[in-house]
């Protein structure tokens, strides 16, 4: 028997390692099919999901009803499946290299339970060759077992947009792959248990690695260009936002645009790809370049702010700036590597004072992150307001709102481009 048809009879079950914003909705969507296995290393996580509360707040209640899972903190529950699905985060070092920690230790954390016939597949974004050639042998140390023979790996990339309500898991085309076509075809046939949008069966396991970490540099490339250009206009007076509507008018015109950019996987994902290249004995000129572009313009942002500062005649180590938001994009609770910091701490630098605001961050994990106290609202008046991230409360604030908020010649900032033509008094800039 399959393992496909042993997990749909019932007669064995499906782990989900690492239930944060990838795993806990493929773990729930799989538990209204067949019977789960939902595990964290968090206690306190587990203990929340529990009682049907996500504790990255993407879930409502109602995602948990219905469904056939047992969460758990405990590695030996995970002898009840047979087949695992391994999603935690894939981060990068102080010095922007991969860190394999968490999926190296998940992978140690399966392989001690890891039994004949069963399989394992990855989530987590990674570099090529990586699953095989890191993640493999853990599973082998620690099991005693040999792939293929004794067991099968499988990878199949999230593609999880954090709050995006339109393109959910379910309606994005998922990649899936397999150690062998035996495992290929398990694996996409368990995914197609729960993927509406149908499964694309890649030819390999470094072919899936590659596909999913070029989706996330190819817009890191392009958003890296459109802050270059933001930058150039901005020398030239030109607004960048009135130039991209212009271009766009041209029905091939790709449409992205200047900002911040930080989180999880545009930000990090490059990393992982130009580590591999490196290695391999290439340097990938155009993907550290854009990085480079895209790291540096949390520190431009903050510089512009402070020449508009003194272009008012306000100086900067006698200024308050207040910025809203502090998540790594709009309408998300996720500060992951939010780029946000690097304009708090630009300002800082020359001396000004900040006060940051969120309505979805929490306040507890932005201390222990950034070692920044966030404001509940606004306090007194300000020189400048930075809006920083395009969260549904800001996006229809009339220049009514920032005036009352604003001393004498205050500064808007607009990385978003959100006012653009809107504001009348205030002096005004966006990227």
């Amino acid at each position: 028997m399959s393992m496909y048809d042993k997990l749909v009879k019932g007669e064995t079950k499906l782990s989900l390692i690492g239930l944060g914003y990838v795993g806990l909705p493929i773990a729930l969507e799989f538990a209204k099919k067949i019977s789960v296995i939902g595990f964290d290393i968090r206690p306190d996580r587990v203990e929340l999901m529990k009682k049907g509360i996500d504790p990255s707040n993407e879930l409502e209640h109602e995602a948990f009803e219905g469904t056939d899972i047992k969460f758990t903190s405990d590695p030996e529950d995970l002898r009840e499946a047979s087949f695992h699905i391994i999603a935690v985060p894939t981060p990068v070092t102080k010095h922007n290299l991969p860190d394999l920690t968490p999926v190296l230790k998940a992978s140690e954390t399966v392989g001690r339970i890891l039994k004949k016939g069963d399989y394992v597949v990855y989530e987590s974004t990674v570099y090529p060759g990586c699953t095989e050639e890191d993640c493999l042998p853990v599973l082998e140390r620690y099991s005693g077992l040999k792939c293929p023979a004794d067991f099968k790996i499988g990878f199949s990339p999230e593609r999880i947009n954090p709050g995006d309500r339109n393109h959910t898991l379910t309606k994005i085309v998922k990649v899936t792959s397999g150690c062998d076509a035996e495992s290929a075809e398990n694996i996409a046939k368990t995914y197609e248990l729960i993927i509406q949008a149908g499964v694309h069966r890649a030819s390999s396991i470094k072919v899936a690695e590659a596909a999913k970490i070029i989706e996330n540099t190819q817009r890191d490339i392009n958003i890296a260009f459109m802050n270059e250009l933001s930058i150039i206009f901005n020398r030239m007076g030109i607004n960048t936002y009135e130039v991209l509507e212009a271009a766009g008018t041209k029905w091939n015109f790709l449409k992205f645009y200047p900002g911040l950019v930080g989180g999880h996987c545009i930000g990090v994902d490059p990393y992982y790809l130009s580590y591999k290249a490196k290695a391999m004995g290439y340097h990938p000129q155009m993907i550290d370049s854009g990085r480079f572009t895209n790291d540096s313009m949390g520190a431009y942002a903050g510089k512009e702010t402070v020449k508009k500062l003194i272009a008012a005649h306000k100086s900067p180590d006698k200024a308050r700036v207040l910025v809203l938001g502090m998540t790594f994009k709009e309408d998300v609770t996720d500060i992951r590597n939010s780029k946000v910091i690097d304009v708090v701490n630009e300002l800082r630098d020359f001396g000004v004072e900040v006060d940051v605001v969120d309505p979805g961050a929490s306040h507890e994990e932005v201390k222990h992150e950034y070692g920044i106290d966030l404001k509940k609202a606004p306090e007194g008046k300000y020189d400048a307001i930075i809006v920083a991230v395009a969260h549904k409360e800001y996006r229809d604030l009339e220049e009514k709102y920032f005036l009352d908020l604003l001393n004498e010649r205050g500064i808007l900032v607009d990385l978003k481009g959100l006012y653009r033509n809107r504001m009348k008094w205030l002096t005004y800039w966006s990227l």
